[in-house]
């Protein structure tokens, strides 16, 4: 059983999936960054400055001037401006992918198969389908040329 479970474990697939998911994991960060630092401030600023991490809905009692200090209280909140923040997130990403998968598709077109030749052609005296090779029609037997 272990010499299976190496034999499983050093296949290039289940190596390959290891590589794409650390790979992937490190491309998530740069892409959370990309969004929390570079785009969500200067869309904060043309709303007017916000900064959608800060934007929650508290639910319990009390007034909480920052998502932070509600944490810290421990009160209940929804937080919809990280849930904007995902959103953009998820959408920057499947972009990329797209972007991604359309390069990949672009360097591996399949060429078009050349269109077959005919198997058959039509006699010229009674117009009947006959094999292309045929040197008399099997049905009026003319001969062909």
């Amino acid at each position: 059983m272990w010499k299976e479970f190496k034999a499983f474990i050093l296949r290039g697939n289940v190596l390959d999936l290891g590589f794409a998911v650390v790979i992937g994991a490190a491309f998530g960060a740069v892409v959370n960054s990309l969004v929390k630092d570079i785009i969500m401030p200067p869309i904060g600023r043309l709303l007017g400055g916000v900064n959608f991490a800060s934007l929650f809905i508290n639910l319990g009692p009390g007034k909480f001037d920052s998502l932070t200090a509600a944490q810290a209280a421990g009160a209940a909140t929804i937080n919809y401006g990280i849930f904007i923040n995902t959103i953009i997130t998820f959408l920057v990403v499947a972009f990329v992918v797209f972007l991604l998968v359309k390069a990949v598709n672009r360097r591996h077109k399949k060429e078009e198969p050349a269109p077959a030749a005919p198997m058959t052609k039509k006699c010229p005296e009674c117009l009947s389908e006959i094999p292309v090779e045929a040197k008399r029609c099997a049905f009026c037997t003319t001969v062909l040329k």
